[in-house]
């Protein structure tokens, strides 16, 4: 059966490879990712890959893979660093702190079967200065994305503690990916 992936992410398509799998299409959805009023990061997170996977247009007895990448702390939803100035904000909340990266994922099947998983991983970075999170900000890496870090990067020598999927927090959750993709017969 055909794969599409609903992401334009190239990091998505290296985890995807790690299970070796490649897409046969590359669709990037194009959706409103506003969280509505007092929408728990959870609930966002699952809601966002659910609305990536359908925004996809399929063909007959193509598979969907769309997957959203949330980092929260406590019930706050924060947002991709979109300029250097949020990026600094974004660090400096995360800074010292315990946060949620909370990686969902949305298969819809060739007989139209939607199914979901999410992996809720706990990152806690070491306390960070102001010269550290200027230097970060100078290299680029963690502009655009949730949070303002790229853990596959130099943030990743601030983690003073992880638990849950690695793979999730860089943007796909292996263990569930694979997980659907076997019960939606992409995988054996």
């Amino acid at each position: 059966m055909p794969l599409v992936l609903a992401s334009s992410s190239p990091r998505r398509r290296d985890l995807l490879a790690r299970l070796g799998v490649v897409p046969d299409r590359v669709a990037a959805p194009d959706i409103d990712e506003t969280p509505t009023k007092a929408e728990p990061p959870r609930a966002y997170a699952l809601r966002m890959a659910v609305e990536k996977a359908r925004a996809v247009p399929r063909a007959e007895g193509e598979v969907v893979l769309a997957g959203d990448t949330t980092i929260a702390l406590g019930r706050r939803i924060l947002p991709p660093a979109t300029t250097e100035q949020v990026q600094r904000e974004l660090l400096t909340a995360l800074s010292g702190r315990r946060h949620h990266a909370l990686s969902a994922i949305c298969v819809i099947d060739a007989q139209d079967a939607e199914r979901t998983r999410i992996a809720d991983t706990i990152v806690a970075f070491k306390p960070l200065t102001a010269r550290e999170i200027d230097a970060y900000v100078a290299c680029g890496e963690g502009l655009g994305k949730a949070g303002g870090y790229a853990i596959q990067g130099r943030a990743e020598g601030w983690v003073r503690f992880l638990s849950g999927s690695h793979s999730g927090v860089i943007g796909l959750p292996l263990f569930e990916t694979r997980a659907a993709l076997v019960t939606a017969g992409i995988l054996a």
